[in-house]
Order: C-alpha cells, then structure tokens, then sequence
C-alpha cells in the first residue's frame, strides 16, 4: 500500500519557568560539547517540570532524573533534570508519570523537593536535548527568561 513520510516538523516548549541557557554554557562537558544531542538548557527555581510537546513517555531513569520522550511525529527527547542528579538515587525527585504514558505539553511531569535540592548543593541546571538530530534542523531559542508556554525549540524536517 501507499506510505507517506510522516511531518516531522514540530515545536518544545519550556519544560521550566526560569531562564533558558545555550546548552554550550552547561557546565557539564557531555551537554556542553553535545555528546548526545543538541538542545537548550534552563535554570528555574520553581519545583514542577513539565511536558515540553505532546508525546509519549519511553524511559524514566532509575534513579528519576532524567525522562525520555518521543514526541507525537517520532521525534526522540531527553530532559535531563539537574547535574550528577544520578547521584541523588531518586531522593527529591516525585515522577508524576510512567513509561508508556501519553502527555500533552505543560501536563506536569516531575515534581522536585527544593529544600532536600538546596540542603544538597544540588546544580539543577536542566538539558533539554534532541537525541537524534539526523534528519532534523533545530531552530533554537537566544536564551531568556521563559514560561512553559514558550517555543523554545522548532524541530523542522531536513
């Protein structure tokens, strides 16, 4: 039968309400020189992350800190919530969903303990990365002060 290339265009949003950072200012070199993807980065200081698209859940971490998504056209995401957050085990880290889940962008998704974060030093500096880019241009945001109602990344087809 006929099969028609799926659009595989499509936006992110501001999974935070903080600031957005180039990922190259990430002080961690796996985001920093985007070993695993390109993508955006935020600081926040509130306690709920959301859903940056529509999608479904495909991995949550272990230890609940970082949550893999595809979006409605196949495109694959990884937030990554804070750095050496592996470390932490899950502690301070509620996960509002499970794998397998469809969301809708700005459905909360993970909810964070910021006082056990901030008793902890914890750098909460939050990757947003599209993991696999063949195929794909990425329109990304200038960094600024953000909302979850903010496109901050435009995924077009190549």
């Amino acid at each position: 039968m006929f099969r028609f290339k799926k659009n595989k265009s499509c936006v992110l949003y501001s999974p935070v309400k903080g600031k957005s950072i180039l990922l190259e200012n990430i002080p961690d070199k796996v985001f920093a020189d985007k070993l695993i993807g390109d993508g955006i980065g935020f600081s926040f200081d509130d306690n709920v992350i959301y859903s940056p698209c529509d999608g479904e859940i495909i991995m949550i971490a272990n230890s609940k800190h970082a949550i893999g998504m595809k979006t409605e056209n196949g495109v694959e995401i990884l937030l990554h919530v804070g750095l050496e957050t592996v470390n932490l085990d899950g502690q301070g880290i509620e996960v509002l969903i499970n794998i397998h889940d469809k969301v809708k962008a700005h459905d909360p998704i993970m909810k964070l303990d910021r006082q056990f974060m901030d008793m902890h030093h914890v750098d909460l500096t939050t990757p947003l990365i599209i993991t696999d880019l063949k195929g794909y241009h990425l329109v990304i945001s200038h960094p600024q002060k953000v909302d979850i109602s903010d496109v901050v990344i435009q995924i077009n087809s190549k």
